[in-house]
């Protein structure tokens, strides 16, 4: 084998050494982001689990609560009652239903059972943290009445993970980059109202809501990565 051959197939070796070694360090910049996200988000849930006795948390909810149910009125009480029924369990457990039935008939099983379970367990997992906190509801006059305990918020937590999950579909089966921007646009104002509407209500203190925000966001991430870590088992399986 000649001079110029054997330097052609150094070259190429050292390219594919290089390619690889990109790889890995993307795979663990990605990795690294991953773990930052889900420890923000954890450390944001007890820096409330743990405080929210505390005279800063009560001051902060004091203020949310006043400056969003100064606006009570008749037509907004009529739009709140529309929006958070948008984060019951009723309305999210039928809606997952038609979404997990909907993705097996189009063969996407996996993703399926990744709906399924993870927001049925998010759902337990709400109910487990309610029982841990035993956090009672606000005392001001609600508009509605509400059972169980506040914190952290159901239909915040449940909101997060149920529409967060849809937004994740819609970026692993849709192309277009303008269908992945209005589905992520969509999940963060229908997540974001729901929460306002549980305040105005009087059924949740604001702290309730980032709670539930922060638990939901750990969960989705935590959900995300085990569906990705089986999806690329699954395909090299295949």
């Amino acid at each position: 084998m000649d001079g110029p051959n054997i330097r052609t197939i150094i070259t190429l070796q050292e390219l594919q050494v290089s390619f690889e070694m990109t790889k890995n360090r993307i795979a663990i910049f990605k990795f690294l982001i991953v773990l930052g996200m889900i420890s923000f988000f954890t450390w944001g849930f007890f820096e409330i689990a743990d405080d929210y006795q505390d005279q800063e948390i009560r001051h902060f909810d004091s203020i949310i609560i006043e400056g969003i149910q100064n606006h009570v009125s008749p037509f907004w009480t009529h739009i709140m009652l529309g929006v958070t029924l948008l984060g019951s369990v009723k309305w999210i457990v039928i809606l997952t239903s038609m979404t997990v039935m909907l993705l097996f008939l189009f063969k996407h099983r996996l993703l399926a059972v990744y709906v399924a379970v993870s927001i049925s367990c998010g759902g337990l997992f709400n109910w487990l943290l309610k029982w841990i906190f035993k956090r009672e509801r606000p005392d001001i006059e609600p508009i509605i009445q509400e059972q169980g305990y506040s914190f952290p918020s159901g239909h915040s937590m449940g909101s997060f993970i149920f529409y967060g999950t849809l937004a994740f579909i819609l970026f692993k089966l849709y192309k277009q980059k303008w269908a992945k921007i209005f589905g992520a646009l969509l999940a963060i104002f229908l997540v974001f109202f729901i929460g306002i509407s549980r305040i105005y209500l009087g059924v949740h203190y604001p702290s309730d809501i980032v709670g539930g925000f922060t638990a939901g966001a750990a969960w989705t991430t935590i959900s995300i990565i085990t569906y990705h870590f089986l999806d690329i088992r699954r395909k090299r399986l295949e």
